[in-house]
């Protein structure tokens, strides 16, 4: 088997929330000190890439992702000073920063958006997509991720500017050579810096449709992957990026992918593309989503998920690459969605790392899953800070459903359950912070906190460690050719990971049920791992996970 061997393939990647990781000052926000204080605590668990969340000036009106100076830091996280030292604190323990880079919008309180609304004949003007209206309402009916229309006016000139997301993230024109000119700067100017990539936000969505037709598609799923993503000019656009910027440094970028289907993932990640080094595939992440998105819930199984991973393993072939992951900022945490986080949260939690540590692709872990830590049960609509979760439960409710329902449904499916902050210890707010939380913390603190992981050699937060020294040894783990034993079990997830004479057979038991599994013909295997001291061996224990050193003559 053929591979092309990068740095970025061998490492795994640690995603930090900043806002919820670690506070130093008391303020209730957690910030660039806080985080730089626990590095040796990342080095520890053995993650290589920390990929920060965005740290940049902003209104925070969706935290963060809505930039307003793309070259300075926001106060509430910290100084430049600080970042450089973040960056240094990194480098010297060996670990890459890879940045969060929002270039789909800016904020409307970026100085180029406030030139642009000022007047008509802006030199900014056309830095965004600006259209008269429709009918006596908006150029068309595209519909926002957040709810409501993608469109807002501007009573003063009469037109409408484009937002995809928030009416307070109108989307950047890249059509516009200038703007483009400006994104290229401010991506060399932290790549100047040291940085050694970037995670790139919603980058499908750069190139517009501008015939800007109504969409006719019947789910908002459809939406998104034929009108909003992969656009005419998008691959010319991320060809672009590489060639002006990125070629010239020696880093990666992982682009999120939403509307990226596996039929046209190799566009953006084949290693003969020059474009993307991998991408976020957002596949399984949105199995659940009915019609109108997240809060609008269809069942799923686990073979819906072990469909998916088998169609963009095959799809992806010898030429693309992806990471793997099963949360983030913007879904539910890990356990409380794919496994059991009550009877079974450390077994689960511990299958599901051997699930993400063992799949071809370079692994991420959200902070805090590394503990087990769940999703959080708020019982009104204050506690929920998440500007999502609020647009979208004035919008169901209006239309009659009732507010414990929608709470029910966002207490399971919302981002704010990722959002609540680290629980470092059972101290005070978790030890997160000396003042008031941003967002409250997860009540379970006192039981799932990092103190409590770090004295139980048995915690999950060990098995992750010894999963990340094992990859990191292991290049059938990581290069191995991937084939499916048994894909179509209910309970049951075969695998093996083979590359020149070294093979692994991993073996997962996805379910709360004792299931039955025939591995006779792997006589000669060697137990290396597992979450159980299960001494039947032809079946699993619920949520166990084993993984076997296979002899190859």
């Amino acid at each position: 088997m053929e591979v092309e061997k990068k740095w970025w393939k061998e490492q795994v990647i640690y995603q930090i929330y900043p806002r919820s990781f670690n506070d130093s000052n008391g303020d209730g926000i957690g910030d660039i000190p806080g985080i730089i204080s626990q590095l040796d605590y990342l080095k520890y668990l053995g993650v290589d890439i920390i990929w920060l969340s965005p740290i940049y000036d902003s209104p925070n009106d969706d935290n963060g992702y809505d930039i307003s100076d793309y070259y300075n830091i926001h106060p509430e996280f910290g100084t430049m000073e600080d970042f450089d030292a973040l960056l240094s604190g990194l480098h010297i323990r060996g670990m890459k920063l890879i940045m969060d880079v929002v270039v789909n919008h800016s904020s409307d309180e970026h100085e180029w958006f406030k030139k642009s609304i000022a007047s008509k004949d802006s030199d900014h003007r056309n830095y965004y997509y600006w259209k008269p209206g429709k009918n006596g309402g908006p150029p068309n009916n595209w519909q926002s991720f957040f709810g409501g229309s993608a469109w807002e006016l501007d009573p003063k000139s009469g037109e409408y500017y484009l937002h995809i997301f928030s009416k307070k993230q109108p989307d950047l024109n890249w059509e516009n050579e200038k703007v483009r000119n400006e994104i290229y700067k401010i991506l060399a100017f932290w790549l100047d810096k040291g940085v050694n990539g970037f995670r790139m936000d919603v980058i499908p969505l750069i190139s517009k449709r501008l015939e800007f037709a109504d969409a006719t598609q019947p789910t908002f799923g459809k939406v998104v992957e034929e009108v909003y993503s992969n656009g005419p000019r998008v691959h010319e656009f991320i060809k672009e990026i590489n060639e002006r910027v990125l070629s010239k440094y020696d880093v990666m970028t992982v682009g999120e992918g939403p509307g990226i289907s596996k039929d046209v993932g190799l566009n953006y990640v084949g290693h003969d593309r020059g474009e993307l080094n991998m991408i976020f595939h957002l596949d399984h992440m949105f199995l659940g989503f009915g019609p109108r998105g997240r809060f609008d819930q269809l069942p799923y199984n686990w073979n819906d998920i072990k469909r998916i991973f088998k169609d963009w393993y095959v799809s992806m072939g010898t030429s693309g690459w992806v990471s793997i992951f099963l949360d983030n900022h913007d879904f539910a945490r890990l356990v409380s969605r794919f496994g059991n986080d009550k009877e079974f949260r450390n077994e689960s939690s511990k299958m599901l790392a051997m699930l993400i540590l063992t799949m071809r692709g370079t692994p991420c872990i959200y902070q805090g899953t590394e503990i087990g830590m769940t999703n959080v049960t708020f019982n009104k609509i204050e506690d929920f800070k998440d500007l999502e979760t609020l647009n979208f439960y004035k919008e169901f409710t209006n239309e009659g459903m009732a507010p414990d329902e929608f709470i029910g449904i966002a207490n399971e499916n919302g981002r704010d359950n990722v959002r609540t902050p680290i629980q470092w210890s059972g101290a005070d707010n978790g030890g997160f912070t000396d003042g008031k939380p941003w967002i409250a913390m997860n009540p379970n603190y006192n039981e799932i906190n990092v103190e409590a992981a770090l004295s139980d050699k048995q915690s999950i937060f060990y098995f992750y460690k010894e999963l990340l020294h094992l990859r990191k040894n292991a290049p059938a783990l990581i290069y191995g050719e991937w084939d499916v034993i048994d894909q179509e079990s209910e309970n049951v997830y075969v695998y093996t990971r083979k590359f020149d004479k070294n093979a692994y057979l991993i073996v997962l038991n996805h379910s709360d049920e004792h299931s039955a599994v025939d591995l006779n013909a792997f006589s000669a295997k060697l137990l290396v791992m597992s979450n159980y001291n299960n001494r039947m061996k032809d079946v699993l224990i619920p949520w166990e996970c084993r993984l076997y050193k296979l002899m190859i003559n």
